[in-house]
């Protein structure tokens, strides 16, 4: 199963940096990774964008900020957040992604909860109301477990799901470092398979649309989001082999969001299990 390996790119230089490290798929944020704003495109810049992914080959993917919360209690953040992701999608339009990525929400007051699911609905669903057919979708992606997450484990994306009446515009994207933090153990023999195969039963074929490789500096169930390189932290690079030998992983494409600025040793390192 050749699955696709590229890498979360710098935005200014996207292009050249898929070309110098050799990822054949690509996220990237159109604004700014830990604020609110909302950046117009450039037309000019955005159709060279969506015509060097064609001639590539290279299916882009956005990911929103990471302030997103639509389980917040403070109105503001959740007006915010919606604001956020529209305009996500309208850049994903623009350039020709096929899906922006949000984190999961957090109801931040154990009390909270229930409101914050049922913000999660009142939020989600107008958003996926205005998705055409053909996309750009919403990948949700469960967080590493830490405060009152509205999804961590694998177990919670249902009730997600369940709040959006499970629509078709909302997909799912798996990050490795996040599973790992929220205590699904990859790394023993089976575990990423297990792992994968509980995504399928709880959200259903087709639901997986991108997956972030990242391996892990913490312990499993250690609620902490610290991506290492692959093979170098706690999870291992036997677990990630099995995740892309997984029939879940068929036509999705796996993102690297490994620190430091050049992911040409991770692709390859990849790659080069995706054979085995």
């Amino acid at each position: 199963m050749q699955v696709r390996i590229g890498a979360h790119v710098p935005a200014k230089t996207a292009l050249s940096y898929v070309d110098e490290v050799g990822a054949d798929a690509l996220q990237l944020y159109v604004g700014n990774s830990r604020g609110w704003a909302r950046p117009p495109g450039d037309p000019k810049l955005d159709e060279a964008f969506a015509a060097g992914c064609v001639e590539r080959d290279i299916p882009a993917y956005i990911h929103a900020s990471l302030l997103v919360n639509l389980g917040s209690p403070t109105a503001a953040t959740v007006e915010q957040s919606v604001q956020v992701l529209a305009h996500a999608l309208l850049r994903a339009r623009q350039i020709g992604a096929r899906a922006v990525v949000f984190h999961a929400g957090s109801a931040v007051d154990p009390t909270y909860t229930a409101v914050a699911m049922k913000q999660v609905s009142e939020s989600l669903l107008p958003l996926l109301e205005l998705i055409a057919d053909d996309g750009p979708a919403l990948l949700v992606e469960p967080s590493a477990g830490g405060g009152r997450s509205l999804a961590s484990k694998i177990e919670d994306l249902g009730p997600y799901l369940d709040m959006v009446d499970r629509h078709p515009g909302l997909g799912v994207c798996f990050d490795t470092c996040h599973a790992w933090a929220a205590g699904h153990d990859l790394a023993t023999p089976g575990g990423m398979k297990a792992t994968l195969d509980e995504l399928v039963e709880v959200c259903g074929p087709g639901r997986l649309k991108l997956v972030h490789a990242n391996d892990s500096k913490d312990t499993c169930g250690s609620a902490r989001d610290r991506h290492e390189s692959i093979g170098a932290g706690a999870i291992g690079a036997d677990a990630f082999a099995e995740m892309l030998g997984h029939p879940a992983l068929e036509g999705v494409p796996v993102i690297i969001e490994t620190p430091g600025e050049r992911h040409s040793d991770d692709i390859s390192l990849l790659r080069g299990l995706r054979t085995t």
